[in-house]
């Protein structure tokens, strides 16, 4: 309840009589900022200049808050049968935070929906639009993102559009937004489909309602090393999954917990954070937004997936990729000190494609990995982006053609 001095009180109450036929206008004008203003300058000790239009204001706000009006002591509820559950208010309170970390000044307003950007976090896929050569326009594997956002909806009790829903917003998108897809080799179309609670819910329990969208942004490299080696960090501290959690999810629940490492390390000097098992401290399991691999001889091995780990669409076309092309690969659980014996390391993922490892550093010791051409992760790149462009022909069924 608002608190005013009690000579407010008095001439609000004297002028009652006078104003009952404005109430309506009153009630409204507690609505603007020009209301509150009027409140504390009435309320300010030692103020007698007062207007008409000003008194008016304040009794308007006092009445709607419940200031001093005993037939609003209460609202009209069922008291005796109240559940735990969401009931609109009159009011709430809002503040913000602008990107220097600092809140601006909040206040009071009427209770209701907020504006909220379609790149708010939720469970979200990531994919990528490609400009050919020749001009077409090419998707990859969007069957891939369909499923693995039908998985995570179902960890989180959430309902999920169809494959078919899917892949055909995606589309649509990509499509209305053709003319942001980069030339090639200048970048692609970055496509995100979010899926997000946007009913009401109080208690522990799963939304009302949910909304689906898809947006997209036109992107470069995801590093700011662009194509040159990253610079690993092992955190043995900080964990990003355990078992039985979701970190298989691909939704904030999954980044959130890499942030505070990923600060820390990028402050340091490295481009980014390599996780460790959170039961043992001693099982790779993946960087903050990339898998891992590690290549000795002819053998490429990779964390298996076994529910901490995200089952990246890129991921998986590079095992593929590498099967076909007599690799042996192993998805298994990889101890750390394997890292110290690798002849390569690389990172896969939507955003950052396929990111070969310079060097990585465990416990104050840093090692060194091959790179360049001759690599085998370039090897794996080259023939990865060069069907998602259309330059290697595609005997896979993985690109969709809008």
């Amino acid at each position: 309840m608002i608190q005013t001095n009690s000579g407010l009180r008095s001439l609000v109450q004297s002028l009652r009589p006078i104003t009952s036929s404005l109430s309506e206008i009153a009630a409204y004008s507690c609505y603007t900022s020009q209301a509150a203003s009027a409140l504390q300058q009435v309320s300010r000790p030692n103020s007698y200049s007062y207007n008409f239009m000003t008194l008016i204001e304040a009794f308007g706000f006092l009445l709607f808050v419940g200031g001093d009006s005993s037939e609003d002591e209460y609202a009209k509820v069922d008291w005796d049968n109240l559940g735990f559950g969401i009931t609109p208010v009159d009011y709430m309170y809002t503040m913000k935070c602008s990107s220097d970390g600092k809140f601006e000044q909040g206040q009071l307003a009427p209770y209701g929906n907020v504006d909220l950007s379609p790149s708010a976090a939720g469970l979200y896929e990531g994919t990528k639009a490609y400009r050919t050569e020749d001009g077409r326009l090419l998707l990859f594997r969007l069957d891939q993102n369909a499923t693995r956002m039908k998985m995570g909806a179902d960890r989180l009790c959430m309902p999920c559009p169809s494959s078919f829903q899917f892949i055909d917003a995606v589309k649509q998108t990509a499509l209305a937004n053709k003319r942001w897809i980069p030339p090639r080799g200048k970048g692609t179309l970055y496509i995100r489909p979010l899926l997000m609670g946007s009913g009401p819910i109080l208690g522990l329990a799963p939304a009302t309602e949910y909304t689906f969208l898809v947006y997209a942004s036109p992107v470069g490299n995801y590093f700011k090393e662009g194509l040159k080696p990253l610079n690993l960090y092992v955190e043995d501290e900080f964990h990003r999954a355990t078992r039985g959690g979701a970190g298989g999810v691909k939704s904030i629940t999954n980044y959130a917990p890499v942030l505070k490492a990923m600060a820390r390390a990028k402050s340091r000097g490295f481009s980014d954070v390599l996780y460790l098992d959170s039961a043992n401290k001693k099982n790779l399991e993946e960087v903050s937004s990339c898998n891992i691999f590690l290549v000795k001889g002819n053998i490429i091995s990779t964390p298996a997936t076994s529910g901490t780990i995200l089952q990246g669409v890129t991921r998986r076309s590079i095992i593929e990729i590498a099967l076909d092309h007599g690799y042996q690969v192993e998805e298994r659980a990889i101890p750390v000190d394997e890292l110290m014996d690798a002849d390569e390391v690389f990172c896969t993922g939507t955003a950052v494609g396929v990111a070969p490892v310079g060097t990585i550093t465990y416990q104050d010791r840093r090692v060194e990995y091959n790179v360049g051409e001759e690599s085998v992760s370039q090897k794996l790149y080259s023939i990865l982006e060069g069907i998602k462009k259309g330059v290697i022909e595609d005997k896979k069924g993985w690109t969709i053609e809008i």
